[in-house]
């Protein structure tokens, strides 16, 4: 019995051995690249390689062959800035490379030449992890908040895709999801929105890992944040536990343990750590994220661990083997189970299978576009929301993984996917209308959580709103997420709600970020003309912006199709009997004002063109010669109309056209006498085109 012990003890030596060296290889694999490249700091991932460690090679259920099996677990490293963490994991775990074509590709997504050349140009080990640039991030983090309040999204979307692909005898998903975050995580507002969230819905499938390390770049956390976290959250309905050193991986796993069988919250793990700075003396708070530990406390450091001190980005074979026999051999054998299942599920439920097949590569069932409405032309016409309200929900009839909601503006933005099948998603049932709450921030990361797994999501809110969403939208951009921004309450002509309601520098806003598709249909033909582009998008997200007002259906047997604005930019009315004299660029609301003046010029002789411009980036997509045929360069006779910034419509207009704009904030008013008094009106258009006739003469 005593020779049992004495071999039980030899066993656990070996195994604790083996384990401080694969932690051991995370912090000097991100001590080594900080110092190469001179940048950034190792101080959290040293610090947070034990928890690391335990996630991964004892909990998470991932494949490192098929980094994008749909039913792994997710972790989203929340604290971006500490990325080596998770270069090292997924360098150490030889998680392989994947392609946008979802073919795994035969090498490691994060190689050691990568590792060497952290933060520089073109390496996949960027400064904070980047989304579709490297294989096993599953999700682009940085600013702080958004990595966690992102993961709520990712669990949400678990908790809908489990409650419509699974069947009995088929569990097909399951998944957990893993945050890691820090102080500043804690700090963020949009953090607590999330939070809020989730311990409304319940969601026990999500776990927040708090790394509790008391400093932040300026300091202690003292000076600006003393309020008591756990409390915090036990009030937001989360299960609280507490790990008192985060390198004692055995309490780590208890912890992790505890939340697998927890039932009807989600978990906050509050793990106490300190902050790596290398050997004792060297304790600058700002080299908390600023700065590498330097050649000399690297060697003091590594000898301190036992490890060679001259040898760089060193990676002992019997790590590799440890991981190999660890999250290798249990991920690959739950993904081969679950291909095994998924082969059974298709025989028994052929049309779930195929859901689940075209949503995770992004493609949309047979005759999905069944159903789309058509509008007939009419002078009183219809509010922009309403008509996108019912091309969404003959979109959402056809493809059953289009879900989403509003910041509790539902009635308003129209955006209620109707039928009681769909229902809606409270902490009981995962229907698919949401109840964001007043939560715009969250509401915009959410989405982009719910699009990494592939659902269609759309978020809801009044244009002017699009502030308190903007990070998210980046994020989306960024992330290459085909995620729909449903914006609406468009303009000044919001009337009596005032400048506080009435957007102005908001398209222009929007049109700035990169990749975004910036929409503002004409009328509600030009309206189901954008959603037909949107449904087809796989990796640019949408802002849709659309009007409260009625706004008139314009007549397609007398002027060009709707079709147009799919191409961003068409000719809707030309001069008739010779070439135009002056070019009216409008968008939204204005296109139907442009088109007046249209006719009133013809009336008096005068040969204009309307060009109806609902997404300028889709318009600068087409080829040249397109863009020339329709904004011919030599006529300089222009006016555009837009109840918003003028900013940026020189691009449109040149030198010496004109835009009629705002240039100020609005004013609380009746819808006319704000256009009266910001010159959208027929008189005014028309006098500008004639003006800019007299200027070009």
């Amino acid at each position: 019995m005593a020779e049992h012990r004495v071999s039980d003890r030899g066993v656990d030596e070996r195994a604790k051995e083996i384990e401080q060296l694969a932690i051991n290889t995370i912090r000097t694999l991100s001590m080594d690249a900080v110092q190469a490249a001179n940048s950034g700091h190792p101080g959290t991932p040293m610090a947070l390689a034990p928890v690391a460690y335990t996630v991964w090679q004892h909990f998470l259920r991932f494949d490192p062959d098929d980094p994008i099996w749909p039913n792994r677990d997710r972790f989203v490293l929340s604290v971006g800035h500490a990325s080596m963490l998770l270069y090292s994991m997924l360098h150490l775990s030889q998680t392989k490379a994947v392609n946008p074509k979802y073919e795994t590709l035969g090498e490691l997504s994060v190689k050691l030449e990568d590792i060497k050349n952290f933060r520089q140009l073109d390496s996949r080990c960027a400064g904070h992890p980047e989304y579709r640039w490297t294989s096993g991030v599953e999700c682009t983090t940085g600013p702080l908040g958004q990595g966690v309040a992102t993961s709520v999204g990712i669990a949400m979307a678990e908790r809908w895709m489990a409650s419509y692909f699974n069947r009995p005898g088929f569990e097909m998903i399951d998944f957990d999801v893993y945050a890691l975050c820090g102080d500043g995580c804690m700090m963020e507002g949009v953090a607590q929105e999330a939070a809020s969230l989730a311990g409304h819905l319940k969601l026990d499938n999500l776990c927040w890992i708090y790394d509790n390390n008391k400093i932040t770049i300026e300091g202690h956390t003292d000076w600006a944040f003393t309020e008591d976290v756990a409390t915090r959250f036990i009030g937001l309905g989360w299960n609280v536990l507490r790990v008192g050193d985060a390198n004692d991986v055995e309490m780590l796993s208890r912890a992790l343990r505890t939340f697998k069988k927890e039932s009807g919250r989600p978990t906050l793990m509050i793990v106490d750590s300190h902050i790596a700075w290398g050997s004792p003396n060297k304790q600058d708070t700002h080299a908390a994220h600023g700065s590498p530990l330097g050649e000399d406390e690297i060697r003091l450091t590594k000898r301190n661990y036992r490890w060679p001190e001259d040898a760089k980005f060193l990676v002992p074979e019997a790590v590799l083997e440890h991981f190999k026999g660890g999250i290798g051999k249990r991920g690959r054998e739950m993904r081969q189970d679950w291909m095994e299942r998924f082969e059974n599920y298709q025989k028994g439920y052929p049309e779930l299978a195929d859901h689940l097949y075209k949503m995770q590569h992004r493609q949309l069932p047979e005759g999905w576009d069944k159903g789309l409405p058509s509008f007939e032309a009419s002078a009183k016409g219809v509010a922009l929301r309403a008509a996108s309200g019912d091309v969404l929900n003959a979109i959402a009839k056809n493809v059953p993984w289009v879900i989403g909601g509003s910041a509790d503006l539902t009635p308003s933005t129209k955006t209620r996917i109707k039928g009681d099948e769909a229902g809606d998603f409270t902490p009981t049932k995962a229907g698919r209308n949401i109840h964001f709450g007043v939560r715009e921030h969250a509401m915009g990361s959410i989405i982009n959580g719910m699009s990494l797994c592939k659902v269609r999501p759309y978020g809801s809110t009044f244009l002017v709103f699009s502030d308190y969403t903007r990070p998210s939208i980046r994020l989306s951009a960024l992330m290459e997420l085909p995620v729909v921004y449903i914006f609406t309450h468009d303009s000044i002509s919001v009337g009596e709600d005032g400048p506080t309601h009435q957007p102005v520098e908001h398209l222009a806003s929007l049109r700035s970020i990169p990749h975004l598709l910036t929409m503002r249909p004409g009328d509600a033909n030009e309206v189901v003309e954008m959603w037909k582009v949107i449904a087809k998008l796989r990796h640019r997200p949408v802002a849709l912006i659309l009007t409260r007002q009625n706004v008139p259906t314009i007549d397609r047997s007398k002027y060009a199709s709707a079709e147009g604005a799919q191409r961003g930019g068409y000719i809707l009315a030309d001069a008739e009997g010779g070439y135009p004299q002056v070019i009216l660029i409008a968008t939204g609301s204005e296109v139907p004002l442009c088109v007046a003046a249209y006719e009133k010029l013809k009336e008096e002789g005068i040969r204009a063109r309307v060009v109806s411009l609902p997404c300028w980036e889709l318009f600068e997509d087409q080829d040249q010669s397109y863009i020339d045929q329709v904004l011919p360069p030599k006529l300089h006779a222009r006016v555009a109309v837009e109840q918003g910034s003028t900013f940026g419509w020189a691009k449109y207009t040149g030198k010496t056209g004109v835009t009629i704009g705002l240039e100020l904030f609005g004013a609380s008013a009746p819808i006319e006498e704000l256009h009266k008094k910001f010159g959208f009106t027929l008189e005014n258009v028309v006098a500008q085109a004639k003006a800019q006739l007299t200027a070009h003469d």
